[in-house]
């Protein structure tokens, strides 16, 4: 495959967030850690979404088993940090994978999908885990108005 082609497949990906890590909390003494991060939108300027998630410290993945796996819980909030503009975004009852995280070696990830309420108006930002074992029925949910802002 040449360079050009390879360069041309990875344009014609779709744009998936990337996250900062903003906070870190100590919860316990073996090291586990509650981490915050901020998700941009890639496709929705003004709009960043902030999850929180469990990370298991070697102590407690030696003492606990799972080595390869942090839990499926995580929480979500999604706010306007600024003037919306709503770019080409999928507004299919599936909505679109805006960020995802792997959470395990192999089977489970967090993903953020982001589903458009033509209705209401408004972004819906779902946090959840994908399990290819299992299913996940762990999730957090948070909605952004978009008032004047649509199409």
């Amino acid at each position: 495959m040449s360079l050009r082609l390879a360069l041309a497949i990875l344009c014609a990906l779709p744009a998936a967030a990337t996250a900062e890590v903003v906070g870190k909390v100590g919860v316990d003494w073996v090291g586990n850690d509650i981490y915050v991060e901020a998700i941009p939108d890639p496709k929705v300027q003004g709009v960043t979404c902030h999850v929180a998630y469990f990370d298991r410290s070697v102590l407690d993945r030696l003492s606990q088993g799972n080595w390869f796996e942090d839990p499926s819980y995580s929480a979500l909030d999604c706010r306007q940090t600024g003037p919306i503009t709503v770019g080409d975004i999928d507004r299919g009852k599936d909505g679109e994978s805006i960020f995802s995280e792997r959470t395990s070696l192999i089977f489970k990830s967090l993903q953020v999908t982001r589903i458009y309420d033509a209705k209401s108006n408004t972004l819906i930002y779902l946090a959840h885990a994908s399990e290819l074992t299992q299913g996940s029925g762990k999730m957090s949910i948070s909605t952004v108005p978009l008032y004047e802002a649509a199409q």
